[in-house]
């Protein structure tokens, strides 16, 4: 065998689609300026405007507040975005195929089960019971950014791996958003909300439609519908991606998936998040906040996200191998999914989002929870990135061994 047929397998693995790896760079730059975004709003609120900031986001314009505008309509522009790579992987991607897709998929359902059960054991009976959702997703951005800052330690296996089981776990979120922090259902729009979404989906799989034009303004109907319906108006953005058509077959300038998948990715990542995190991190750290963190609340936050997250990712991922229904990537080894289990611990946006969900009207408990999921994704982040640094060695460049 010679040299270059002896590399060939290696190359063949760290080679990622284009759209895979535009969306890891600005996932990865995201983070960055989402701790950015998070560092002024903080220093904003407690040591410059103080209340006068937190009022800013209170502000109504066409009868809602600037915050709720933010979270159930940029809001729903990210759950689209999300959905858009759920249905690329599905179709092309790492969960197209069921034997790649399984360990993902195990992980995932780990990586949310046992963070919700920590928390729900501390909270059950308890007003804070609510916040069982919390500490169940992954923030993709934040652990991307963080698999960045390692470099030629990361093989692109774990990248893939991450970016699946962390969208798997979004997806987690979405139906428990659906299911459980949902309001008083009208059934009148909710009905309306799913003709639109029927018609859409109608549009695409046996009209054909291939122009943006009627799925987005259709997708803006189904928002209002979805709004007024009370089940909350984010879902509205899952559900406009899977009628939007998609082809495996299609490049990325003639389906309509690709097309408003790669024009939403820098959208997303450099304004929707940041300006999320500016109306969502406003937290009065006062004196008491030590003991804050000492609530049953926020103690299930921060044992959910550290603790419940790499248990239940490691755990059913070593079950799953063990029972032999798959097995690790080739580049891949425990440790990489230690590594990665450490990292599924950085909430942050979600949880915020959930919190929000969970706790309306409760300003205190809102405001203890955001900074037990801050406390915890930093911790979540720094285990991880300890941990990735000191028991993975760097990928060798192939490129020069050819």
């Amino acid at each position: 065998m010679t040299k270059q047929e002896f590399a060939q397998p290696q190359t063949s693995l760290q080679r990622l689609s284009s759209t895979f790896e535009a969306f890891v760079n600005s996932e990865k730059s995201s983070g960055i300026i989402l701790i950015l975004c998070t560092l002024i709003s903080l220093m904003l609120t407690n040591l410059w405007l103080g209340q006068s900031y937190i009022d800013f986001w209170q502000q109504k314009f066409a009868g809602l507040s600037l915050e709720l505008w933010i979270n159930d309509a940029l809001m729903a522009v990210f759950f689209l975005l999300i959905g858009l790579e759920l249905e690329r992987e599905l179709y092309s991607g790492e969960l197209s195929s069921f034997k790649n897709a399984l360990l993902p998929i195990i992980a995932a359902v780990g990586g949310t089960l046992a963070p919700a059960a920590i928390h729900f054991a501390m909270n059950k009976g308890l007003p804070s019971q609510a916040g069982i959702g919390i500490p169940m997703a992954t923030d993709i951005a934040f652990a991307l950014g963080a698999l960045a800052l390692l470099g030629s330690r990361i093989p692109p296996a774990l990248k893939v791996f991450v970016v699946a089981f962390a969208v798997i776990d979004d997806l987690c979120a979405i139906i428990i958003i659906a299911l459980f922090y949902t309001a008083q259902v009208k059934l009148i729009y909710l009905g309306a909300a799913l003709a639109i979404w029927f018609v859409l989906v109608f549009l695409n799989r046996r009209l054909r439609i291939m122009h943006l034009a009627p799925y987005l303004i259709g997708g803006v109907a189904m928002w209002t519908c979805m709004l007024l319906s009370g089940v909350h108006a984010t879902i509205a953005g899952v559900m406009l991606a899977f009628a939007i058509p998609y082809s495996a077959k299609d490049n990325d300038s003639s389906s309509p998936s690709h097309q408003l998948e790669h024009a939403l990715h820098k959208p997303v990542a450099f304004l929707i998040l940041p300006i999320f995190a500016l109306a969502n991190t406003a937290i009065v750290i006062g004196a008491d906040w030590m003991d804050q963190l000492g609530s049953a609340n926020s103690v299930g936050i921060i044992s959910g996200l550290i603790i419940g997250k790499t248990l239940g990712i490691v755990l059913f991922c070593i079950l799953a191998v063990k029972l032999k229904w798959c097995s690790l990537p080739a580049e891949l080894k425990w440790q990489h999914i230690i590594g990665a289990g450490m990292l599924g611990g950085i909430g942050f946006t979600m949880s915020i989002f959930i919190t929000n969900l969970a706790f309306s009207g409760q300003a205190n408990l809102i405001n203890a929870s955001k900074m037990a999921i801050m406390v915890a994704s930093l911790g979540a982040g720094l285990l991880g990135l300890i941990w990735l640094a000191l028991f993975c060695k760097p990928t060798p460049d192939l490129s020069e061994q050819a």
